[in-house]
């Protein structure tokens, strides 16, 4: 397990290295509002389509395989990155970046549908049902924690070097990555190989879509609304960070605060991740911890709806990324308890691929949202998508049950 969390914490640079760059780097390279959105949310539909096949695959043939390959695909997407930016300066190249990103980011979300669905089913596999929510967090955390470290560090090395170097460091990380699993990660899922492969055998149960329901509107207020418009409502909105250090002030750009802010939130969700599922384990039941974050989650919002000031809008991303992040951990354990071992790599693809469809639209439509709407509406019809979350969960678990908030070891199949 902790294996697994250095490898996702050194890969996930890649992810989270994007996000405070590219939304202001399409004036620069002359890319459309549109296809920043389609940039940022190629990975999840390219992930929509590889989470299913991940999850079988992995039920067939186990786990150590399809992980060590998922990271080194990261690694060499991450590396895209660096081509597309320095596309216009590298001989035989095309000068078209928007290409070379999409293909990146298609790249990212094969990887990352591989890495998902063998990280989960390991937690899965090696954890006790009375300790299972602490293990998910701890995973779950450790994925989380390379992304605002990506964030950050992106955010920072571009603006005091270069976008082109942000975007090598995080590629050596990933390359990091791929190594540690390769000598570290062991076999957990099966005994012997099974290579049919259906990409339509997917698990369709109750638990499995409500959880996965869930997962789609978090990532789509977190990853599609949050995240992607960050940027630019900063800059709409004038509101940078400025730091006195040792005397001197040091001015951040959005770019630069949009990474630390992003940073703040995913930092908060990890905290968060841990401590909601080692609740969840000590309270004996996962319902009534979700629904607490859930609308923890929801009150980020209503902040940055109404947010006066630059510390009120860090208050909500903190709160955002507490109520995600606490999700996460007892999320992902209701699943596991609810799932029998041998579907467990689909169920976790079920999960993945929801979450990626709301993901994915997230971007599609809230960035044109805001710019020609404006962003208080954008961030007021935000509150209400985890208020939908609990209603779904409460009632799909109800439905599955006969329970509003079934003990763990009720849960367990």
């Amino acid at each position: 397990m902790l294996a697994v969390v250095a490898s996702t914490f050194f890969v996930g640079f890649g992810g989270g290295v994007i996000f405070p760059i590219l939304p202001n780097l399409g004036e620069v390279l002359g890319i459309s509002a549109v296809m920043v959105g389609v940039i940022l949310s190629a990975n999840r539909w390219t992930r929509l389509v590889a989470n299913a096949p991940a999850g079988i695959l992995v039920d067939r043939i186990g786990t150590r395989t399809p992980f060590i390959a998922g990271l080194a695909v990261e690694g060499v997407a991450t590396f895209g990155y660096v081509v597309a930016i320095l596309a216009p300066e590298l001989p035989f190249v095309p000068d078209v970046p928007e290409f070379w990103f999409v293909l990146a980011r298609v790249l990212w979300g094969i990887g990352s549908a591989l890495v998902f669905a063998t990280a989960y089913t390991i937690t899965a596999d090696v954890s006790e049902t009375a300790s299972r929510g602490t293990s998910m967090g701890i995973v779950r955390a450790g994925i989380t924690f390379g992304f605002p470290a990506g964030m950050v560090l992106g955010g920072l090395v571009s603006e005091l070097y270069s976008n082109a170097a942000a975007f090598v460091m995080a590629a050596a990380f990933a390359g990091l990555a791929s190594v540690i699993a390769y000598f570290i990660v062991p076999e957990t899922h099966v005994e012997s190989y099974d290579r049919s492969v259906s990409p339509l055998d997917l698990e369709l149960t109750l638990p499995a879509v409500t959880v996965g329901l869930v997962n789609f509107g978090l990532y789509f207020a977190y990853v599609g609304v949050l995240f992607s418009t960050l940027v630019i409502y900063l800059e709409a909105e004038s509101l940078t960070l400025s730091v006195e250090l040792f005397g001197s002030a040091i001015d951040y750009e959005e770019q630069g605060t949009s990474g630390l802010l992003m940073a703040v939130s995913v930092l908060s969700g990890s905290v968060f991740t841990i401590s909601g599922g080692a609740i969840s384990d000590s309270v004996g039941a996962r319902v009534p911890v979700l629904v607490c974050f859930l609308l923890t989650n929801c009150l980020g919002f209503v902040v940055l709806t109404m947010a006066p000031s630059f510390w009120y809008v860090v208050a909500a991303c903190g709160l955002i990324g507490a109520g995600q992040g606490g999700v996460g951990g007892p999320l992902t354990a209701l699943l596991a308890d609810l799932t029998p071992e041998d579907r467990m790599g689909r169920a976790m693809a079920t999960n993945n691929v929801l979450g990626d469809v709301g993901g994915g639209l997230g971007p599609l439509i809230a960035v044109p949202i805001a710019q020609s709407v404006g962003f208080d509406f954008l961030y007021a019809l935000s509150v209400f998508i985890p208020l939908c979350g609990a209603v779904v969960l409460v009632a799909g678990i109800y439905t599955h049950t006969g329970s509003l908030s079934p003990t763990v070891d009720e849960s367990v199949v």
